[in-house]
């Protein structure tokens, strides 16, 4: 098989058969196949249910070369972080898949409920591979709403589901919820694309509710304001730089360095250093997020 041209599908069977010893690939083929012919619920459920006795939860860790292969099967799909029962599981949803996307959404759904975290991580992280994509959008609204930050993040982080379906109202508010629940910006697909002015006003009420409870905030916060800044965001980023850290300020720069009009310039250019780190390159969003 030439992975280069390999399907989702096909590249998670390759990688759990080349992960796995011949008994439990030889059971994990046979189950595929199995679900390949078979419409029976109970089949798919032993065969989720025994995935990570037979298999185990060893990472993927997948190389360069897979991650690039993974993208070329579905733009922008970044399995890194799975492990091998994960894997194994979404290949046998797939393989349940008999051409009829209102019936796999309701089996799905009922896998959903019936899940426990592990499975829920699974389930989410399925989300960009799964047939007829807008069928799905309840559910990934569900999980990006979610307190718990694992299975938020299998939604929010490393998928590219949210930023090619969900509307804005849904987008800022998972971009909101990330922040409240003390989750990363930086793992977002589509962070910068989908920046917009209601998004950034939200983000900066936020800002002053934290400041005004004694709270920090999150100097990622800034990175979908500046694009939108109005003067009021200008007002904010000015407090940033005048009474923030070093994490601060740097976030401070690179926002008003993305921000539209004079004052921004200005503003940025107060602090020689600062400006000239943000143009150069040298400090990024994701170097900052890195720290």
């Amino acid at each position: 098989m030439d992975k280069g041209l390999a399907s989702p599908s096909e590249l998670l069977r390759s990688w759990v058969i080349e992960r796995c010893k011949p008994p439990a690939s030889k059971w994990f083929a046979e189950q595929t196949e199995l679900l390949g012919t078979t419409s029976s619920d109970k089949s798919l459920y032993l065969a989720l249910g025994y995935a990570t006795r037979r298999l185990g939860k060893d990472d993927l860790k997948l190389g360069a070369e897979d991650l690039a292969n993974a993208d070329k099967a579905r733009a922008g799909w970044d399995p890194s972080e799975w492990s091998i029962d994960q894997a194994a599981r979404l290949v046998f949803i797939l393989a349940s898949y008999k051409s009829d996307a209102a019936h796999f959404r309701d089996r799905l759904e009922q896998l959903f409920r019936t899940a426990d975290v592990g499975e829920l991580i699974t389930f989410y992280r399925g989300l960009p591979l799964y047939p007829e994509p807008q069928l799905h959008i309840a559910r990934a609204r569900e999980g990006a709403r979610s307190g718990m930050q694992p299975i938020f993040e299998a939604v929010a982080h490393r998928n590219p589901y949210p930023a090619e379906q969900f509307d804005e109202n849904s987008w800022n508010h998972m971009v909101l919820k990330a922040l409240f629940i003390g989750s990363t910006l930086a793992p977002i697909q589509g962070l910068d694309s989908r920046a917009n002015p209601s998004l950034m006003r939200m983000l900066c009420d936020y800002a002053h509710e934290r400041w005004a409870a004694g709270r920090p905030v999150a100097p990622e916060l800034w990175r979908c304001v500046g694009p939108h800044a109005d003067d009021a965001a200008i007002n904010d980023l000015t407090r940033v730089l005048k009474t923030g850290g070093k994490p601060e300020r740097n976030a401070a720069a690179l926002a008003l360095h993305a921000a539209p009009g004079a004052a921004a310039g200005r503003l940025l250019e107060s602090d020689p250093a600062l400006a000239a780190s943000a143009k150069s390159g040298k400090l990024t969003w994701a170097n900052l997020a890195a720290r």
